[in-house]
């Protein structure tokens, strides 16, 4: 029924209320009147609860750009969490990808947020290499005209935690602009202090912001909290769990196989699963044991009452140490402060002790509730996909190398892959893109997939994806394990592959088969002229593996062959590479 028809006896409105809406109606523009539609229709779904309303921004309004620079897509969605909520403080903000924006332009910018994530040992993610090489040297702009906050995301398991938003924050101090709220360092469990920074950025944004002008702004409907960071994982049957190295072998690794089927997940080849592990009985046996402390014992986790063994199973990360631990335990050993406070002292702590360890080196009397207090949450633990969508609809497959070693004169166990070895019938998992880590959009463009053990895992992904899009593209693994009669992951499909035209070239590096060790860097330079040639073809190249030695190797390699085939110079060489990663060819998924 029109606005202008005669209402009849059963319509919920009367003809006063009717004149209201249409005088309301006749003022607003088109734009306006979709908005109202969908207000109106949120109160009545919500029974009538309030919806929040905010006053838009004006044009008047300060413009604020949140920079991010992300590897797993989460630097981005705390950036885009903070913008989408910017108007609700009366101000407008953007995002940018530092990936896409030179380093020189920030001399322009007035107003910036940086939320950036620090990869590897100390590493800034994919792609943004170039603006901080800029930023950092002696050619960087002065910014004397920039007001600026910095939210940093890392890892507390690494000495280098949050190093990338730690130097950003120092450079930007120095080069003149000035710091409107102090950095924030977030551990893997980020989300409760990311919202509370942004929150309190924003406020701060408010503050500085000039009066408001008299201008006539418009509504529009804001959800109360950003909520843009909650991550929502899924309950997931696993169908398969088979170990993949032989018999013989000195790892055992499994293909697991998971049934996304009602989940709602969906994936990219490339992407992560993001998995939540439950801790070893036997650690925490051994934990409560070292700390006197009773497995019944009761402690308080954000308001809720548990024993401490059922805190250490779901709640709380043992199997690997972190900085707020070894601050803590520094405390009462001022031995273990002042390796703390060494770089590679805490480096090497931080590698190679578990939570028992550090307890059992260096003891304190801690009860229940002290000690779970020390400990940062347990976080899920990300596995590349070896699988694609489309070949496998509804389902999810990871490569899992299980861990369990001796040192220090007792058994250690990894958490979340025992606990998938172990027999597990149900994952908690969800979904952890990687824009960073993507089959090229061209398939006839041809790809080298470089990767050693577990890093096999996305390129049975790019391959299976490929040959269900019929791709034209030429694909050349180099690939390194330990031994290859036992270690030579998914050795039967890769030969079908090759035989079904999938794949055109193998380079293996089986390090433990000779007298002397080779590694997937010695392949790519005795195979210098043919990986030259592939790179001349326009090739993409990627590295998926171990951050600590191996992708760095390959680098160096990488840069070998663009140096003795190119006839470029060790500057021109790092330039090429830096090119090559700008422009999406040289991408790298590495731990």
């Amino acid at each position: 029924m029109s606005l202008t028809a005669k209402q009849s006896p059963a319509e919920p409105i009367n003809q006063d209320m009717l004149a209201q809406l249409r005088a309301l109606a006749s003022s607003c523009e088109r734009d306006e009147l979709m908005w109202m539609s969908g207000y109106l229709a949120a109160l009545a779904h919500n029974d009538q609860a309030a919806v929040p309303l905010s006053i838009a921004a004006t044009s008047d309004a300060p413009e604020w750009t949140v920079f991010f620079a992300s590897e797993t897509g989460n630097s981005r969605k705390v950036a885009e969490a903070l913008a989408a909520h910017a108007s609700e403080y009366g101000i407008v903000a953007k995002t940018q990808d530092l990936s896409e924006f030179r380093a020189h332009r920030l001399a322009k910018v007035k107003r910036g947020f940086f939320v950036v994530a620090t990869h590897g040992l100390g590493d800034a993610p994919e792609g943004t290499s170039a603006f901080f090489d800029h930023l950092l040297s002696d050619d960087a702009e002065r910014l004397d005209d920039l007001e600026y906050g910095v939210l940093a995301l890392g890892d507390s398991s690494y000495a280098d935690f949050c190093e990338v938003g730690r130097v950003l924050d120092t450079r930007l101090e120095a080069l003149g602009a000035m710091r409107i709220i102090e950095r924030v360092d977030c551990d893997l469990n980020f989300r409760a202090t990311a919202q509370k920074w942004t929150l309190a950025a924003l406020e701060q944004a408010k503050a500085r912001a000039p009066s408001p002008s008299a201008s006539v702004t418009r509504l529009h409907a804001v959800e109360a909290s950003p909520t843009a960071l909650q991550t929502s994982s899924f309950e997931s049957r696993v169908l398969t769990n088979q170990r993949i190295t032989g018999r013989g072998s000195s790892k055992d690794v499994r293909h697991i196989e998971l049934d996304l089927d009602g989940t709602g997940l969906t994936y990219l080849p490339g992407d992560s699963l993001g998995v939540m592990p439950e801790n070893p009985p036997q650690t925490i046996e051994q934990l409560l044991e070292n700390c006197k402390i009773s497995a019944s014992s009761q402690v308080t986790i954000e308001g809720e009452s548990m024993s401490i063994s059922t805190a250490l199973r779901l709640s709380k990360e043992i199997t690997a140490a972190s900085g707020p631990l070894l601050k803590a335990l520094g405390e009462a050993h001022p031995k273990l402060e002042a390796m703390r406070t060494n770089r590679e002292q805490l480096r090497e702590l931080l590698l190679t002790h578990q939570v028992i360890d550090l307890v059992t080196k260096y003891p304190v009397a801690w009860d229940a509730q002290t000690l779970v207090d020390n400990l940062r949450d347990l976080p899920p633990r990300l596995y590349s996909i070896a699988s694609s969508p489309d070949a496998n609809p509804d389902e999810a497959h990871l490569t899992v190398a299980v861990v369990n070693y001796r040192k220090f004169g007792r058994e250690h166990w990894g958490a979340a892959s025992n606990f998938i070895a172990g027999g597990t019938k149900r994952l908690q998992v969800h979904v952890e893109g990687n824009d960073n880590f993507r089959l090229p959009n061209d398939g006839n463009t041809p790809m080298i997939m470089i990767g050693a053990g577990t890093g096999i895992a996305p390129y049975r992904a790019f391959v299976e994806q490929r040959r269900e899009q019929g791709a034209k593209g030429e694909n050349w693994l180099i690939f390194g394990d330990r031994n290859f009669f036992t270690d030579f992951l998914y050795q039967s499909e890769w030969l079908k592959f090759r035989d079904q035209g999938y794949v055109k070239r193998f380079s293996l590096a089986f390090s433990r088969d000779g007298a002397h060790k080779v590694y997937v860097q010695h392949r790519i330079a005795e195979e210098r002229r043919e990986f030259y040639a592939w790179l001349d073809r326009g090739a993409h190249i990627y590295v998926c593996g171990d951050a600590s030695a191996m992708a760095d190797d390959v680098h160096e390699a990488i840069r070998g062959v663009l140096r003795s085939e190119g006839g470029l110079s060790d500057d021109q060489a790092s330039a090429q590479l830096d090119e090559l990663r700008t422009t999406g060819r040289y991408q790298r998924d590495v731990y």
